[in-house]
């Protein structure tokens, strides 16, 4: 009888640590997918710029508006979460969702093959062409090719800045449009590159700005919504997906997209 209950009672202990091997193993595969920590938390934070007018820059009162910030915002309700935006600086945005610091981040931000091989990336929500910008008095840059060793302004990092780079300009490092364009028209640089609509709404707060653009980029570029790669994010960036396919067939990315820019750039 004592042996009988000695091997009832192993039995036992055997099952019950199987059985909390199987809840830790759960609780351990819950807690990487990046999804299940979201919906857990009640919060899907998002990085931006917040000074980036049309895409997500603050109004009269101090709010935080924009294309983007609106489009955080309904992706969140879709997912049952509230938005929490964090704001920085462009080449720190990166490297707070690389430590974790942020889920995601939706700030215009285009799809090229370098940041694919780094990052996951959602179905395009919109899509932009490049302009190239000088002085109103400058009559030497007319296309892309001449930006060869001229000085351009842009973020470091960013898809304007390796373009330039690409044709052969020295970029020097601003944080925000204002200060680009203002580098532009006092002459300490030559040219300045970045997405056309963003310009055209400069020019509805400073119809006065001596600039113009000369140039524009044949094909327009994707802008998605960039994550971190593996299989921690990848329920996440389908439910983004699923969320973005609503959103533009509700009509509400288009709804969006005409009440910051005077037209449709959710489709191409």
């Amino acid at each position: 009888m004592k042996k009988s209950g000695r091997i009832v009672s192993l039995l036992l202990i055997t099952a019950l640590s199987l059985t909390t091997l199987m809840a830790c193993g759960k609780k351990e595969a819950a807690g990487t997918d990046l999804l299940s920590q979201i919906k857990e938390r009640g919060k899907i934070v998002i990085a931006m710029e917040g000074q980036w007018a049309p895409w997500t820059y603050h109004d009269e009162s101090g709010a935080l508006v924009g294309y983007d910030t609106e489009v955080g915002k309904a992706i969140a309700e879709k997912l049952g979460v509230e938005a929490e935006f964090i704001e920085g600086e462009w080449d720190g945005l990166f490297t707070g969702m690389d430590t974790g610091r942020y889920d995601i981040i939706i700030n215009g931000v285009e799809i090229t093959d370098a940041r694919r091989e780094k990052y996951d990336f959602t179905t395009p929500y919109a899509y932009i062409k490049t302009a190239l910008v000088v002085a109103e008095d400058n009559d030497e840059i007319k296309t892309f090719e001449d930006l060869k060793g001229k000085k351009t302004s842009n973020s470091l990092g960013s898809t304007y800045a390796d373009m330039a780079a690409e044709y052969g300009a020295e970029v020097q490092n601003v944080d925000t449009l204002s200060e680009t364009i203002d580098m532009v028209l006092s002459g300490r640089v030559d040219a300045t590159l970045n997405s056309e609509d963003s310009f055209y709404d400069y020019l509805k707060e400073h119809p006065d700005a001596a600039f113009k653009i000369v140039a524009l980029t044949e094909d327009a570029s994707e802008v998605s919504i960039p994550m971190r790669k593996g299989d921690e994010t990848a329920s996440l960036r389908e439910a983004i997906d699923k969320a973005l396919s609503e959103l533009a067939s509700e009509g509400t990315l288009t709804e969006l997209s005409n009440k910051y820019f005077g037209g449709d750039i959710s489709k191409k």
